[in-house]
């Protein structure tokens, strides 16, 4: 076990934010988890208090200040098929595997399911955790059970699908159990025959313009990655966590009220006759003093991407407040002209 001290942490965050750590660790196992909590244990018992944090990939959340605590990062890795049925292969991939190596592992072996989660940055941990999704499929619905070890009690739960209380972009690990549980491994239910989703953004239209004559997960999974590699930054180059905000939920009354005063505002219908309004054209829709649009909008080194108004970034040296203040006048604009409250998606530090 080896803790360091005052550890900058821009290399572990997708937003490059350089924040420091007082204390940092990685583990690859729970006797390694259960030794650090209890160094953390001893250091508290010396009154010296050292708060917890466990990080995945990073690319969810912004640093707005110093951790004066412990970071563990999260480096149980692995990926095991453990048992199948006439319709189904349930795959086992530790937390901390990247989440790309596990969708490739699945169009490899020809496991449909998550094709449509293709190039979604940060590891397995944090797909049940946020309920990760994108393009019509989110994460529950190829989610078997997880295995979680509890941060204060050091025992070791599962969760099944119905305990996890999955909602949009939400679970109860965000929720009821915020902070009490790290997730170790994850366990999958794979589809031995795909059903394909193509009616979600522009995936069709991809898949034409490269041609595909029989569909597949491989040709799905490439068309997505196409598609966010031309819409969305890459963190290696330009530092962000993707979706900033989610799309805010609003009953069909509301909607309706909205639409007569903005004909053109984009909304999808949800469930129980509710309304998922497209937060990014309302950003793109609303701006600063002297600009009529968010998108595109730089301050200094913090920005919202040129081509994704869901997307802020750090075009190099932003501090985590920066970007936080700049989310805070965007849902403040949101708010004034549509009466509606954005939600942030990432986490804040």
């Amino acid at each position: 076990m080896q803790i360091q001290e005052n550890f900058s942490l821009r290399h572990y965050n997708t937003f490059g934010i350089d924040a420091k750590a007082r204390h940092f660790s990685t583990f690859s196992s729970v006797d390694e988890l259960t030794e650090l909590l209890r160094w953390i244990s001893q250091i508290q018992k010396q009154g010296t208090r050292v708060a917890p944090l466990v990080l995945g990939g990073g690319s969810n959340i912004l640093f707005t200040r110093q951790f004066d605590g412990l970071v563990l990062k999260n480096e149980i890795i692995g990926i095991e098929k453990i048992k199948e049925d006439e319709e189904h292969v349930y795959v086992r991939v530790g937390a901390g595997e990247n989440w790309q190596k596990f969708v490739s592992y699945c169009i490899h072996n020809n496991l449909a399911g998550v094709e449509n989660l293709s190039r979604i940055p940060g590891n397995v941990g944090a797909s049940p955790m946020q309920n990760i999704g994108a393009y019509g499929v989110e994460i529950k619905e190829v989610f078997h059970e997880l295995k979680a070890f509890h941060l204060f009690e050091k025992t070791e739960c599962s969760f099944k699908l119905g305990e996890c209380q999955f909602g949009y972009r939400d679970s109860v690990f965000k929720g009821k159990y915020k902070g009490q549980f790290v997730i170790l491994e994850v366990v999958y239910r794979l589809n031995k025959i795909p059903k394909f989703n193509t009616s979600y953004g522009a995936i069709r239209e991809e898949l034409d313009r490269m041609g595909v004559k029989q569909l597949s997960i491989a040709a799905i999974s490439q068309a997505v990655i196409n598609i966010r590699r031309s819409k969305l930054p890459d963190p290696a180059v330009v530092g962000n966590a993707g979706s900033f905000f989610k799309n805010p939920v609003v009953l069909k009354e509301k909607f309706e009220l909205l639409k007569e005063q903005h004909p053109h505002i984009i909304g999808f219908r949800n469930d129980n006759d509710t309304i998922k309004l497209a937060a990014a054209w309302m950003i793109e829709h609303c701006g600063p003093e002297l600009s009529t649009s968010w998108k595109g909008y730089r301050r200094g080194d913090a920005g919202c991407h040129e081509r994704q108004a869901l997307v802020l970034v750090n075009y190099g040296n932003a501090t985590g407040q920066e970007i936080f203040d700049l989310s805070e006048e965007i849902r403040e604009s949101v708010s004034k002209k549509f009466g509606v409250d954005l939600e942030r998606e990432v986490n804040i530090i």
